[in-house]
């Protein structure tokens, strides 16, 4: 099984910690966030990694060359930003082995159970399955009761009915994916699924309500995860 994780982005909204730092290297209880991802794809079960850059990616590049994840791990550097889609659908060099994939954010922190949400995803002959809950966003989209994806929130073009649930940044995909993407250009991954459910193919719905998640792209959010991780490494040390 291959994976990815999307840290080309710019972090715009976290600056100006990511003026001279790249988002995917800012720490969060003493580790990257792009090593806390790298990892958790390889503790799932990865056999392989592809991580795609652009803002300040040298040092991304040269932060991974430094480190030993026990999986290879490959780069895919764009020279302008080319969205999620797009990001994915360079790399399918790599990732279009004829097996399902992982790609995740670098910006969230998760507890799901990369394993078993890949398990289901194989199972269900979905062409993608989404990590989604219950919370707010303001851009939510809709599923069918069966979990299949229907349209997003708020649009006109959407069903007037349907579950809204918030995407976590988390997709398992087929490889038949690469077959019904643009081959280039900057695109929205989500607007592809969004299209692509409107075709007929099937995107799923993935409840992970019971998994810890948090998104930590703005500085208050990032701050906020920092002292929760201070403060559970604070608890867990031993008594002397």
């Amino acid at each position: 099984m291959k994976a990815m994780v999307l840290a080309a982005g710019v972090g715009s909204r976290l600056r100006p910690l990511t003026d001279s730092t790249p988002k995917a290297l800012l720490e969060v209880g003493g580790v990257t966030l792009l090593e806390r991802a790298v990892r958790a794809l390889a503790g799932a079960g990865a056999d392989g990694v592809i991580v795609n850059t652009f803002h300040l990616a040298d040092r991304v590049e040269a932060f991974l060359r430094s480190k030993d994840f026990g999986v290879p791990v490959k780069v895919s550097r764009e020279d302008a930003l080319l969205d999620t889609g797009g990001g994915i659908a360079k790399a399918a060099w790599f990732l279009d082995d004829g097996e399902p994939f992982l790609v995740r954010n670098v910006d969230i922190l998760s507890e799901l159970d990369l394993r078993a949400f890949y398990k289901a995803h194989a199972e269900s002959g979905a062409l993608a399955t989404l990590a989604v809950r219950e919370r707010p966003s303001k851009r939510r989209l809709l599923f069918a009761a069966d979990g299949r994806l229907l349209g997003r929130e708020g649009e006109s073009e959407a069903p007037p009915a349907g579950l809204a649930l918030a995407f976590d940044g988390i997709h398992a995909l087929s490889p038949e994916i690469f077959r019904k993407l643009p081959l280039r250009g900057a695109f929205s991954m989500t607007a592809a699924y969004l299209r692509l459910a409107a075709s007929g193919e099937t995107i799923r719905a993935y409840r992970a309500d019971a998994s810890r998640w948090e998104e930590v792209g703005t500085p208050e959010r990032l701050e906020e995860a920092r002292r929760r991780a201070s403060d559970t490494a604070g608890r867990a040390e031993p008594r002397r």
